[in-house]
């Protein structure tokens, strides 16, 4: 067992149930497990997160809002227009589920699973995903490169739209050849379409 000098904290706990979740899956690995990887009792891990399920919540709330942060510092870009600053979101929230399933495919097969049974986690994330593209379209529509009504639903449009490149379920198609073209070209027309 790991020595515990150090403090247990949340996030060290979270830190150890991705690696207890890699290594078992979802089916298998346990809140014990997650105690011995640690070199601390289960009860010293139920103290900081009172269930399993509360757990597995909260690691996968982690992985997705890694994606979010990364996406934000996009929108607030004002050295880009808003037309440049949608095609970098969209071209990184591609990238970055790409990166998840290729890097490290274990991981993300597990929280494929976790995503499937924690839908309210999974529905906080596309409304923090859409929020951000309204800002995006907002701003578009501020300065006149985009001519829609309702930035909101012109960004759940563009989200739907674009769902092959950031769903899970579409993880396989990510390196087909091609891909990266059929993107662009999806991409150029929605963004003809916002320009309208």
């Amino acid at each position: 067992m790991p020595p515990t000098s150090e403090i247990l904290t949340a996030e060290r706990i979270l830190e150890a149930t991705e690696e207890v979740l890699r290594r078992h899956g979802p089916a298998k690995a346990t809140v014990v497990d997650v105690a011995r990887a640690l070199g601390v009792s289960h009860g010293s891990v139920y103290r900081h997160f009172r269930t399993k399920a509360a757990l597995r919540e909260a690691v996968t709330k982690r992985w997705l809002d890694r994606t979010s942060e990364r996406l934000a510092g996009i929108v607030t870009a004002e050295d880009r227009d808003p037309e440049q600053r949608l095609r970098d979101w969209l071209a990184a929230l591609f990238a970055a589920k790409r990166h998840k399933a290729g890097d490290d495919p274990e991981l993300f097969a597990t929280y494929t699973v976790l995503v499937e049974e924690l839908g309210g986690v999974v529905r906080e994330h596309i409304a923090d995903l859409t929020g951000q593209l309204t800002r995006i379209v907002a701003a578009g529509m501020e300065t006149g490169a985009f001519r829609v009504t309702d930035p909101a639903a012109a960004a759940r449009a563009v989200f739907q739209a674009t769902g092959r490149f950031h769903d899970p379920c579409y993880a396989r198609e990510w390196t087909a050849a091609g891909v990266d073209e059929e993107f662009t070209a999806v991409v150029d027309l929605l963004v003809r379409g916002l320009r309208g």
